[in-house]
């Protein structure tokens, strides 16, 4: 393991509030030592909306209650790729936009949000190809579609973070390497995230094996974990608002202290190859679901994202990898001592 492994801490701010207001989830994260921060949902003052419907006054607002609480954005939480890939009534409630039309205004969209917060992520996902169907057939257009997003993105100077999650093309950790393998792009990456994959019926043990299969690629990490049910069709269809299994990092079955062990060695590397990009390090961001997860988000309250973070700490600690939260010295800085 590298004795140099760092890395910085954030999370979905939107899971710690309970009405996901801007100063809930500010006074929550600034409270439990964290500094930066992953925008997903929030309400400021005209109801919750997602970050990429924000108007310029309400970005504009959030970005002066960050500046007060001592806050940065880590990644957008964009909604980027939960769409069809294809025109087919599949008895869901996914959408179908034509690809130029959202390549032009929905993903122009999230880069246009990422340079307003100054972050260069964005995540995203891969497409849903009709329920139930075989993802490996959609594979060459999801490919293609990705490569465009990718293209983009580059352009406007942004990383595209392909998240890991069940019923889209890529929805293991296989299919998504093999994404990253076909496209070698220098504007996308990988996010793991180990509950997505064993809540899809994957022992832990294969789960690690993703993990191995993504880890080229990964560009950032999101942590939550699952207590380990057996399900007949593994990568079948999941009923993402039925997952109710989600635990603290060290009580689940994911095994996120072998696989933050394992992956240490990787920390010091794609650190300088994200800061190259502009990106500060290694991000691991929490999206716990303590409290309840499903396919657009989760919560876990503040009690409960306390509970989380604590939790990865202990992790971190066990295997070595180091962090910072805020201590006295951060406050006295900010405060101009």
């Amino acid at each position: 393991m590298a004795e140099s492994a760092q890395v910085l801490l954030s999370g979905f701010a939107d899971e710690s509030a309970n009405r996901k207001t801007v100063v809930e989830q500010f006074a929550a994260f600034a409270a439990l030592g964290l500094q930066y921060y992953s925008i997903r949902f929030i309400d400021v003052g005209a109801g919750v909306k997602n970050v990429m419907k924000l108007t310029p006054e309400e970005i504009q607002q959030v970005r002066q209650q960050q500046q007060e609480y001592g806050l940065s954005v880590s990644s957008i939480g964009s909604p980027i790729g939960k769409v069809k890939l294809q025109d087919i009534d599949d008895g869901t409630s996914n959408v179908f936009i034509p690809f130029k039309k959202y390549l032009a205004e929905d993903v122009r969209r999230a880069c246009q949000v990422a340079h307003a917060f100054q972050t260069r992520l964005i995540r995203g996902f891969s497409f849903y190809p009709p329920k139930s169907s075989d993802p490996r057939q959609y594979l060459p257009q999801a490919v293609d579609q990705l490569g465009q997003i990718a293209d983009l993105c580059q352009k406007e100077e942004v990383i595209f973070g392909l998240e890991v999650e069940a019923n889209l093309v890529g929805q293991n950790g296989h299919l998504l390497a093999e994404i990253h393998r076909q496209l070698r792009h220098p504007a996308l990456v990988l996010v793991f995230d180990a509950a997505n994959i064993l809540c899809q019926g994957y022992t832990p043990a294969e789960t690690f094996e993703q993990y191995q299969a993504m880890k080229p690629g990964i560009g950032w990490i999101h942590v939550k974990d699952y207590r380990y049910r057996p399900q007949a069709a593994k990568g079948g269809h999941v009923d993402e608002e039925a997952l109710k299994h989600f635990v603290p990092v060290h009580l689940g079955d994911c095994g996120y202290d072998r696989i933050l062990r394992d992956f240490a060695d990787t920390i010091p590397s794609l650190q300088k190859k994200l800061k190259r990009r502009g990106v500060p390090g290694v991000f691991l961001e929490l999206e716990p679901h303590l409290k309840g997860g499903g396919q657009f988000g989760g919560f876990s309250g503040p009690d409960g994202m306390g509970v989380a973070l604590r939790s990865l700490c202990r992790v971190l600690d066990y295997v070595g990898v180091a962090y910072h939260l805020r201590d006295f010295d951060d406050i006295r800085t900010a405060r101009g001592f």
